[in-house]
């Protein structure tokens, strides 16, 4: 049974850094995908950034330039490296994982029902 985890969050202020990680179990499947959504309460759920088996990334508009995904397959690890936080960043974050899956990192962002295996999310606050 697949599984995921994550950690990370935390209270920053405006320009800081945070990096969120998600560490998977229980799964070895060849294609997959997963990604990082977040959700403010009272708004509906964002897709931030996704990575599919191929290694290819998609990002939301609002972080392009600022939040990296990546993954360490020998850790069984995703992160989120989030760079110059702004206080609309602020929200709840999950990791998820589709698998197995044949979406590439750009469907997923936007198919975030598609996702079969959600964490229990981290909160990030970024304050002014």
């Amino acid at each position: 049974q697949v599984q995921v985890v994550e950690s990370g969050g935390g209270s920053v202020q405006a320009g800081g850094s945070l990096r969120l990680s998600c560490i998977a179990s229980g799964y070895t499947y060849a294609y997959y995908v997963m990604g990082w959504f977040r959700q403010v309460p009272g708004k509906e759920r964002e897709g931030v950034a996704c990575i599919d088996s191929d290694g290819d990334t998609s990002y939301a508009d609002s972080v392009k330039g600022r939040f990296t995904i990546s993954q360490d397959n020998a850790k069984n690890t995703l992160y989120l490296q989030m760079n110059s936080l702004r206080p609309e960043d602020t929200a709840m974050y999950y990791c998820a994982a589709s698998a197995p899956s044949t979406m590439t990192a750009i469907q997923a962002l936007v198919a975030a029902d598609e996702f079969n295996v959600w964490g229990q999310g981290t909160q990030v606050t970024v304050s002014s």
